[in-house]
């Protein structure tokens, strides 16, 4: 016949086991995997807010311009950055999964926000083309459609498909200043026999340029109306 255990040690047995599972709950937290496979590496800090960036091998990295030091570097498991784009406090980047990356230009230790690309075809040049000199709003030209993203969080404003039997030419966008925006001029080339104003599309912080278009609320605390 089992003997009982007293009743103080019976008392001890929950905390003992509470205080065995906390290590290794911890060590399950700590080999869980970054989200999307990021790691960042802080290595330098810099008085300079926007470093320059440059994409070399696997990573994005923020340097000094002075000496070249590495202030910080970026790199996701698994892939590579296809093009980054600087702009005032942020640094944009693109990856060979078609995602879109916004870290925190001035120390790297912060990934904003990430999107994925519906329908990327895997080249880079023109893929990204900020809609105002601040960058608040950012566009994304794939050949099956335009994005435009809020970048203070992310939060896409509009999306334009192309037209039947169209495509976006993103390395042939030029990019007009219209005040305290920018208009983009996209070529859209068609299969079929189609006019010149049906191959060019202008867009702004507002989408399509149209007459008597509604106004977007694209500040951060405006009301989302997609």
């Amino acid at each position: 016949m089992s003997r009982r255990l007293p009743r103080p040690a019976r008392l001890l047995l929950p905390v003992l086991a509470a205080a065995l599972a906390v290590p290794l709950l911890t060590a399950a937290h700590q080999a869980r995997p970054a989200p999307y496979g990021d790691r960042l590496i802080t290595r330098a800090p810099g008085a300079t807010p926007d470093p320059p960036l440059r994409v070399r091998a696997a990573a994005v990295e923020a340097y000094d311009r002075a000496d070249g030091r590495t202030r910080w570097a970026y790199t996701r498991t698994g892939h590579r950055p296809l093009a980054v784009h600087p702009a005032p406090g942020h640094a944009f980047t693109l990856w060979s999964d078609g995602l879109i990356t916004d870290t925190a230009r001035a120390d790297g230790r912060q990934v904003r926000w990430h999107r994925a690309i519906p329908g990327f075809d895997g080249r880079a040049a023109g893929v990204l083309q900020p809609l105002d000199p601040a960058a608040a709003m950012l566009a994304v030209v794939t050949p099956h459609h335009i994005a435009a993203y809020r970048t203070a969080d992310g939060d896409l404003r509009w999306l334009l498909p192309a037209r039947p039997g169209c495509a976006f030419a993103a390395p042939g966008t030029v990019r007009r200043a219209t005040g305290a925006s920018y208009t983009l001029l996209i070529a859209q080339p068609c299969t079929e026999p189609a006019s010149w104003t049906d191959q060019l599309i202008a867009v702004d912080a507002l989408g399509w340029v149209a007459p008597d278009r509604d106004p977007l609320g694209n500040g951060p605390s405006a009301a989302r109306r997609l």
